[in-house]
């Protein structure tokens, strides 16, 4: 009877553990199943929106890829598991390589859109530096925001930001062009010529300045 007692408890002792670890492999399976459909869901949205959403994507992702490890550690048949999740982070990867790339673009239009509006004031649209929207009438103020702006943030300006500004005076020089045949005054004009006068020997010099300075930080 004592014997048959112990055997009886062995069996039992033995069918739990049996039973927690189907069970742990079971929750295993879940979990790697939702963590491919998260990955699968989120490679389905538009580059611009995933960028626009990167921080809350990239959290949640850490999120279930520490819960999916986690899961898998109590698995008992981990390496048909693990090949799954394998291929999900290299999806995951091929995923965030293009969106990183994405936003990072999108950023630099953003700060090149606020350089833009800052130097031309807040009439500025994006039209592909046309500058359809001046006119003769409203050309010199362009000019004396564009100068006063510069000046202003001179020694703020990075390289990149003093090639820009300079492809920006361009355009717009190229607009004056235009804008002269239709009628804009000569008093308007030789103010607009006394403010190129000043732009290009500070440009040059902080242009050059600038230049000189990461140089210096690259040594070092």
């Amino acid at each position: 009877m004592k014997n048959l007692k112990i055997t009886i408890m062995l069996i039992a002792l033995t069918t739990a553990f049996t039973s927690c670890k189907d069970e742990n492999q079971e929750m295993a399976k879940k979990s790697v199943t939702s963590f491919q459909k998260y990955v699968d869901s989120i490679s389905t949205v538009t580059q611009t929106e995933a960028a626009e959403n990167w921080d809350e994507i990239q959290a949640n992702y850490e999120k279930m890829k520490m819960n999916v490890e986690s899961s898998l550690a109590n698995a008992t048949e981990k390496e048909s598991l693990q090949k799954e999740i394998d291929n999900a982070f290299a999806k995951y990867d091929d995923f965030k390589v293009k969106i990183v790339a994405e936003k990072e673009k999108m950023n630099a239009e953003k700060e090149k859109m606020m350089l833009y509006k800052s130097l031309f004031g807040s009439f500025y649209i994006g039209d592909d530096m046309k500058f359809n929207w001046v006119n003769k009438d409203n050309i010199l103020s362009v000019y004396e925001n564009f100068y006063k702006t510069t000046e202003a943030n001179k020694d703020a300006y990075s390289r990149e930001d003093w090639d820009e500004i300079k492809l920006a005076y361009e355009a717009l020089d190229t607009r004056k062009n235009t804008v002269e045949k239709e009628g804009l005054s000569t008093k308007d004009n030789l103010k607009i010529a006394g403010i190129k006068m000043k732009f290009a020997p500070m440009y040059t010099l902080n242009r050059m300045g600038t230049k000189s300075e990461e140089n210096s930080e690259a040594k070092k």
